[in-house]
């Protein structure tokens, strides 16, 4: 009998330390499946979103895409949706005020995780805070959403086309729209064909461009003109000839401006009425006189073309002027004989001048 109590109890004891095994194998499975770690490794956050899209309980929780939680509870605050998560301890510092939770998916079949950005910025969340949540990533089914839309778009676009609506659907529809375009086409046509025989021609040494690119001697002698131009700038640079001391001479430079400053102080006395010529300029009754006398000055030059008065006379009457010819004449010969006389006169008095005195 005490040999068989033995036997039992030693079975026994190899059952317990079996059960407890496998008990704490499963354990040690179930909480470390999550990435969460054992409960006194993690913390509880909240977050709260206005669709979860299908998120359920135990969904991933990923950090910077690194799974470090799971989802324990789901509950409607108002009309919003409030997430629980359970996350590792040791990433609190790396989720802060400034972190953003966002719904991500798993697969393409749309199965949804909890998003959250790693932030240095701010303050850590404590525990059972909130992360401020942000919109979600596009899912597969909002990809289809907006490829309907597309899809409507590009339908609507079509029927538009067909209806004649735009430059393209009235190119579609209207012939005279395509007759145009072929006539710009036939038009472009004309010119490439025109681009082409000046490019012949320029091969060929036809005209300036052409001499200049087969004919050496044409092409020396841009080559020297342009020498020549780099040695005229040159000199110009160098002070040299009335344009270089121009750019270079500080002197005349400053003549110059002074020439220019007494041209403006003229010009704005003749602006102001001062002077001859700014009163010519400025007052009308000065102009009227003086385009009154031109007018009679025309009148009397008409006169004497005409052969009126003494002096029209003398310009158009041809016997006038040879009497008066030959009146100066016998005038100078007059004058001339008595400048003899008295030369005379002068030299022997007493043969022109004779006194007689007599007595009674």
């Amino acid at each position: 009998m005490p040999r068989t109590r033995s036997l039992a109890w030693a079975e026994l004891k190899v059952g317990l330390i079996t059960i407890f095994s496998i008990v704490m194998t499963g354990t040690l499975i179930f909480i470390l499946s999550g990435q969460g770690g054992f409960p006194w490794q993690q913390y509880s956050l909240k977050t709260v979103f206005g669709n979860i899209a299908g998120l359920k309980e135990g969904a991933p929780v990923r950090l910077a895409g690194l799974e470090v939680g799971s989802v324990e509870a789901l509950a409607f605050t108002g009309d919003r949706v409030e997430v629980t998560m359970h996350v590792r301890k040791d990433m609190q510092p790396r989720i802060t005020t400034a972190s953003v939770a966002s719904l991500g998916s798993v697969s393409l079949l749309g199965e949804s995780a909890v998003d959250i950005t790693a932030s240095a910025v701010g303050m850590p969340v404590p525990e059972w805070g909130y992360v401020p949540s942000g919109p979600s990533a596009g899912s597969l089914t909002d990809v289809a959403t907006r490829a309907s839309g597309g899809i409507e778009e590009l339908t609507g676009l079509v029927r538009d086309l067909r209806g004649g609506r735009g430059t393209i659907g009235q190119l579609l529809t209207d012939d005279s729209v395509h007759r145009e375009l072929r006539g710009l086409l036939a038009a472009a046509e004309d010119v490439a064909r025109t681009l082409d025989d000046v490019a012949g021609s320029i091969k060929e040494g036809q005209g300036t461009l052409g001499r200049l690119i087969t004919n050496p001697a044409a092409a020396q002698s841009l080559e020297a003109s342009m020498e020549n131009l780099a040695e005229v700038t040159a000199r110009i640079r160098a002070g040299e000839g009335s344009l270089g001391r121009l750019l270079s001479d500080d002197a005349l430079a400053a003549s110059l401006t002074s020439t220019t400053a007494n041209l403006d102080a003229i010009t704005g006395r003749m602006s102001r009425g001062e002077g001859t010529l700014g009163q010519l300029a400025t007052n009308p009754e000065l102009f009227d006189r003086l385009n009154s006398m031109i007018d009679r000055l025309h009148t009397v030059v008409a006169s004497l073309q005409q052969g009126q008065g003494t002096a029209g006379q003398l310009l158009q009457d041809a016997r006038l002027y040879e009497n008066m010819n030959e009146t100066v004449v016998e005038m100078r010969t007059t004058v001339t004989e008595v400048r003899n006389l008295l030369t005379a006169i002068q030299a022997d008095p007493k043969k022109y001048l004779t006194f007689k005195v007599s007595l009674f």
